[in-house]
């Protein structure tokens, strides 16, 4: 199949007030070149020692309550030089308050010591936006279906709602968060439905003109999944199980987890009501949330969409990663790896890249992350971190929004654990720049 750029002018006509058409095109003049990654090597047998300042940092984190649980997974050069899970699945007074944890400890006491289980799920959250949308669009890009200057009301007609400047709005601008549309609403209190929910998330006015502000919106992305299904006439959830799940491969990456394997993953939430209305406490199911997402307004889609809904294990994200940094690895091409995780030149002052972040200080990456490296985070408490000078990734998952929501922690956390791993790295291009 001929190479097609992500960024042809659009065939659609654009508002006068869209995004300048960009240049930084894929080359056409020649075939690029595939480059298929080789086996992640496991290499952790010295962990506990090379890593034992980011791990004590871990288990201090959950002794002082930042989260009950984490898994940590480390690739540089083509290795996997750690890959280990802390802590339980609720903290440790709580395991005989709540029932369906209790129950399966005494059933099973290795169950609830995630040391033991470093292949054990966990709820992505917003790293849905990266292994699974982000990476839909540069499939479909690759593909010659996918437009990056093109009007996203071209493929969702529904988005064109009275106000001309909606007819602007571009998928480069929804990758990359300079929409104008809001960061979140909590759209779920009024749907009675799936369907009714899209409905509100394409006529959700903007909060800005499009292109002259970046603010982080799971609304675009809510939008943005529902227009990569129709240009790939298929659902996300399919198209990302044959096309990136399965050709990685991925075993335990998956959106709406398997009734008997949910029992074995973190809870992320206690809707239950009567349980303490704490700050940020969500009683919208009124349960244990358990192996199903934790975003509202992705359970109300059904639990998968553009911006949530994707569970997987630090070891699935950690080889994801690897793919990324070795070009592709088949599934992807080099070029459009660098096009797509390239920090965006407006609006000004943006950390966005397409779909990814990148790192401006502070940054949740530390300070040892080098300017082109690309990462994301999730609201459950979960990132990922890629350098590709350094041929470091960091994968961090934890269920941080257990019981609620209300405990940030782990954004001191987060950059402490990644300065500590390049620390005991040493990598030799290192920065200090931050």
């Amino acid at each position: 199949m001929p190479f097609v750029s992500c960024t042809r002018r659009a065939r659609f006509t654009l508002a006068i007030n869209s995004a300048i058409t960009r240049e930084d095109h894929i080359p056409q003049e020649r075939t690029p070149i595939r480059r298929v990654a080789p086996t992640l090597v496991p290499a952790f047998q010295q962990q506990d020692q090379q890593f034992s300042a980011a791990f004590s940092l871990l288990r201090e984190a959950i002794a002082q309550r930042a989260f009950p649980a984490a898994s940590i997974a480390v690739t540089q050069a083509g290795k996997l030089v750690a890959l280990k899970s802390f802590g339980k699945f609720v903290f440790e007074e709580q395991l005989e308050d709540v029932s369906p944890f209790s129950r399966s400890c005494r059933q099973a006491e290795d169950d609830c010591d995630l040391q033991l289980l470093p292949s054990i799920l966990f709820d992505l959250a917003s790293l849905t936006k990266v292994v699974a949308t982000t990476t839909i669009a540069m499939i479909l890009c690759e593909r010659g279906l996918l437009e990056l200057e093109s009007p996203i009301s071209g493929v969702l007609p529904e988005f064109r709602t009275g106000d001309r400047r909606r007819l602007g709005v571009t998928f480069r601008m929804l990758l990359a968060h300079s929409s104008g549309l809001p960061a979140y609403e909590k759209l779920f209190l009024r749907a009675q439905n799936g369907q009714e929910l899209l409905q509100m998330a394409f006529t959700m006015p903007l909060s800005a003109d499009p292109a002259t502000r970046a603010e982080y919106s799971d609304i675009g992305f809510i939008i943005l999944g529902v227009a990569l299904e129709r240009l790939a006439n298929e659902p996300l959830g399919v198209f990302c199980q044959r096309e990136i799940f399965g050709t990685l491969p991925l075993a335990n990456t998956t959106f709406n987890p398997a009734a008997e394997i949910r029992p074995r993953i973190p809870p992320t939430a206690d809707e239950r009501q009567g349980q303490g209305l704490h700050k940020g406490r969500s009683t919208f199911r009124n349960r244990i949330i358990q192996g199903e997402v934790q975003d509202e307004n992705a359970f109300v889609l059904g639990g998968v969409a553009g911006h949530a809904g994707l569970f997987s294990s630090a070891e699935d994200v950690a080889h994801f990663a690897h793919v990324m940094l070795w070009g592709g690895s088949g599934m992807l091409r080099p070029e459009t790896i660098e096009l797509f995780t390239r920090r965006e030149i407006s609006p000004a002052g943006t950390s966005r890249a397409l779909g990814w972040d990148t790192p401006s200080p502070p940054s949740q990456s530390g300070k040892h992350f080098g300017p082109h490296s690309y990462g994301h985070l999730g609201y459950t408490g979960t990132s990922l971190w890629i350098d590709p000078e350094q041929q470091l990734s960091v994968t961090l998952l934890t269920n941080r929004t257990w019981p609620d929501c209300s405990n940030h922690s782990i954004k001191q956390v987060r950059p402490r654990v990644h300065d500590a791993v390049v620390d005991a790295l040493d990598c030799q291009v290192k920065r200090k720049h931050r």
